[in-house]
């Protein structure tokens, strides 16, 4: 799950997080007239959420959400994006805005807690790392996050080529004067030279994002490298961070943007493979699968891991639309109280929940 995610729900679901909420979740446009019509959706939406408000909430004023929803659909930063959907979460003193990769159900929801379900979604299978391009004489570095992809500048010092890092440790490849004025030629052939030169240059990389190189997150570090380049640093590498298990085996020398983002699709399908396989041992745990056993086991803290299958979740406003979507709320308040436990909470397609289950609570004993 990606930090941002995280950050998020930790802060919606905090003891001191009070409603009423208000949230509406939004497809976004990046073309002028799309955007029209999602700013006419949001105007709607408030419309709706204003009435369902004031008959749910007599005790409190719509005033302060009516505000923040006006200063959105004036701010013309709020509709500059190219995110694929974004969720808006009030409450009568802030406003949280999360912007999304995944497309959502456009709807609004007004409750005692935020809708948390499409959040959850957004933020499994986003990872964040690093994805190291190393040639056997240079190097470059790119952050991933979210899918989103950005070079990274390192400082001056870094390892960027081969005469940066070992500048006069380089080995001579020529010949040297002897105490009689005779030519002594080195004992190394060009090939040795070379290999040490090239096993010498990456333990210099390994050094500095072991020793210098701020990972402040502790992300891992993934390469993009040819086989024979990863065989070598592998044999060298002593960061922790270094993960060896997934990488790009290819030549980074001139990468394209189209390249990078082949490599990062594959790096993240990778993990999301492995991610879904480590769920299938907590069917050796006790468990529970239906809803109403549920309901009461996420309000006491007894799940250490909720999955909800999407074929849950079903689009549109239902047969009646002056109700909230019963079942949606009553998951929804399911994921939120047992991430209020310090739980995990899993919105997936079914295909890839433990044991394909469309619902799934995992007891902590």
């Amino acid at each position: 799950m990606t930090e941002i995610g995280k950050k998020l729900l930790s802060q919606l679901t905090a003891a001191d997080a009070t409603g009423p909420f208000v949230t509406i979740m939004l497809n976004t446009h990046v073309a002028h007239q799309e955007v029209e019509k999602d700013q006419i959706k949001l105007k709607n939406f408030a419309k709706e959420a204003k009435r369902r408000f004031e008959k749910k909430y007599v005790g409190h004023d719509w005033l302060a959400f009516q505000e923040k929803i006006d200063a959105l659909l004036s701010s013309k930063e709020f509709w500059r994006t190219n995110a694929t959907s974004v969720a808006i979460i009030l409450t009568e003193q802030e406003t949280y805005i999360h912007r999304l990769s995944i497309r959502v159900d456009d709807q609004y929801y007004v409750s005692d807690t935020p809708y948390i379900l499409a959040i959850i979604k957004n933020a499994q299978f986003n990872y964040s790392y690093y994805l190291l391009g190393l040639n056997r004489d240079s190097i470059k570095l790119y952050h991933v996050d979210n899918k989103q992809i950005n070079a990274v500048s390192l400082p001056e010092d870094a390892p960027v080529d081969l005469v940066t890092a070992l500048g006069d440790e380089l080995t001579n490849t020529g010949s040297t004067s002897g105490k009689d004025g005779q030519a002594v030629h080195g004992i190394n052939t060009k090939d040795e030279e070379v290999e040490i030169d090239w096993l010498n240059y990456y333990q210099a990389v390994d050094t500095f994002f072991k020793d210098s190189f701020e990972n402040a997150g502790n992300l891992p570090i993934y390469l993009y490298a040819l086989p024979e380049n990863q065989t070598l640093f592998k044999k060298v590498a002593k960061n922790p961070y270094y993960q060896s298990d997934i990488a790009i085996s290819a030549s980074p020398s001139q990468l394209t943007t189209t390249e990078i983002q082949t490599a990062v699709e594959k790096i993240n399908s990778e993990l999301t493979k492995k991610e879904i396989a480590s769920y299938e041992p907590l069917m050796n745990k006790k468990f529970l699968d239906s809803l109403v056993d549920l309901v009461p086991a996420a309000k006491d803290g007894k799940l250490s891991h909720a999955f909800i299958a999407t074929s849950n979740l079903a689009d549109g406003f239902g047969e009646d639309p002056e109700t909230e979507y019963d079942r949606r709320q009553v998951l929804n308040t399911l994921a939120d109280d047992v991430l209020q436990n310090s739980g995990q909470v899993f919105v997936l397609d079914q295909k890839d929940a433990p044991d394909e289950k469309s619902l799934l609570g995992i007891l902590r004993y």
